[in-house]
């Protein structure tokens, strides 16, 4: 019940949703706290773009080329104005644009109309997991550690949420049938199975092209389809970049999410969905063959859903992010040159930065140790102590840097003596002194720990 105190309303969090009394949706709200708090402190949390690689005046640059080429399709002037100025198509307007560029850079072929345009790739997350998940028994499958983006969505849409542990390779298809069966155990019907096969977040862990093969083998015998998420695929170390599984995907099994927020700029708030599955309004035969399919497409109804959430993805963002990929005829891979080198350049300084610090006999005396992801933004580093908030508070006070906590990436626990580093965020002198902070803190907060576990002198 609501009570009232001094007049004013007070709502009870007992007859609010559930998620809101979840840890998980106050995670980035403490770091944020935290970052606030310390403001001298380096953070090396934040999977932010480093923001050195943006230009203001590009903006305009963008919007004009973008209108330009409204112009050259034989758009009149008024309908480049309402273009720009109104509620928009709710799928998008730069869907052909789009499409195009995922099939220059990502050998990724769909219909422009199979592609929703969104107000970023959580948005993207939502709609999907609102589509496919009908009801109480409907569960998502998702490599753990997984982003909190996706596990948080599913949290406020009640749907029950399932690890398959993920491998020192990343997302491990060996492990799928034996989440599938534990599901199948608790009463639930495993839906889907969302994973980031490119340098995930926040492991940095990435498939091999085998193991992507193998995984749309396993989901298509498990009945499973699969929400491909792909933010970093384009910040490899490797001179060629891995194929995506949707461009390995014959039979319709992926749902793509893609993002320009990494790629082009986070403060567009522009992501798409590639939903190109067909839809039947048909019942199954009698026969017990499956229904066959119409004109439709999964696209289609996640716009019925958008409409109902944002009512279109704002305009002016995809005018300025549709002039970029004119601007660089749809081939947005080429033109990210400059950026891959700064987060290649980035991520190598950062272990470098930690070789430097740790050399082995160190890094065994002290039990530290990481991994050394192939590309993207973040390095997990496994230590001897709980990385908990506490121990965040004090690194942040004590040392002046920030990290991020591995134990809110994971289903069900683990990852308390883990921690996550980016390497995207800062430029290269920050970086390095960041780094230099955290091997203080860490080698002040495992050398107790380490001292204690040895036998005692005789």
């Amino acid at each position: 019940m609501a009570s009232q105190a001094s007049g004013v309303r007070v709502l009870a969090l007992g007859e609010l949703h559930g998620s809101l009394a979840d840890p998980l949706l106050d995670e980035m709200n403490f770091l944020n706290e935290v970052t606030a708090r310390y403001p001298e402190a380096v953070s090396l949390a934040p999977g932010r773009p480093y923001e050195g690689l943006f230009d203001t005046s590009a903006i305009t640059e963008h919007l004009d080329t973008y209108v330009g080429h409204l112009r050259e399709q034989g758009l009149a002037e008024r309908r480049i104005r309402t273009a720009l100025f109104q509620y928009g198509r709710t799928k998008g307007q730069i869907h052909e644009l789009i499409a195009r560029t995922l099939a220059n850079d990502e050998d990724i072929h769909v219909p422009a109309e199979s592609i929703v345009v969104t107000v970023g790739a959580q948005e993207g997350m939502l709609l999907v997991l609102r589509a496919l998940f009908a009801g109480p028994q409907d569960a998502l499958l998702v490599s753990s550690p997984c982003y909190i983006g996706m596990t948080g969505a599913a949290r406020l849409l009640d749907i029950p949420v399932l690890p398959v542990p993920e491998g020192p390779a990343g997302p491990d298809p060996a492990a799928v049938p034996a989440a599938v069966r534990r599901a199948t155990a608790a009463g639930l019907r495993p839906r889907a199975l969302y994973l980031v096969p490119d340098f995930a977040n926040p492991s940095g862990a990435s498939m091999t092209t085998a193991a992507r093969a193998e995984m749309l083998d396993v989901a298509a015998r498990e009945g499973l389809l699969i929400i491909e998420d792909n933010p970093y695929g384009f910040f490899t170390r490797e001179v060629e970049p891995r194929p995506t599984l949707k461009s390995l995907d014959a039979i319709g099994t992926v749902i793509y999410l893609g993002s320009f927020a990494k790629t082009c700029f986070p403060g567009a708030r522009l992501g798409y969905v590639v939903a190109d599955q067909r839809v039947s309004a048909s019942a199954p035969a009698g026969n017990g063959a499956p229904a066959q399919p119409d004109g439709r497409l999964l696209a289609d109804e996640l716009a019925k859903i958008k409409s109902m959430v944002t009512v279109n993805t704002p305009s002016l963002s995809q005018a300025v992010i549709g002039g970029m990929l004119v601007r660089h005829d749809c081939h947005l891979r080429a033109a990210s040159a400059e950026t891959i080198d700064f987060y290649r350049s980035n991520l190598q300084l950062a272990l470098d930065g930690l070789d430097r610090h740790f050399p082995a006999a160190r890094r065994a005396e002290l039990g530290i140790s990481w991994n050394r992801p192939d590309g993207g933004f973040f390095i997990v580093l496994t230590v001897p102590f709980d990385a908990d908030e506490a121990a965040l508070e004090r690194s942040a006070r004590e040392y002046g840097v920030l990290w991020a906590p591995m134990n809110a990436f994971f289903i069900g626990g683990g990852g308390q003596r883990q921690l996550r580093i980016s390497s995207s965020y800062l430029p290269p002198a920050e970086l390095e002194t960041g780094i230099e902070r955290l091997a203080a803190f860490l080698t002040a907060a495992a050398a107790p720990v380490m001292a204690a576990a040895l036998p005692a002198e005789r």
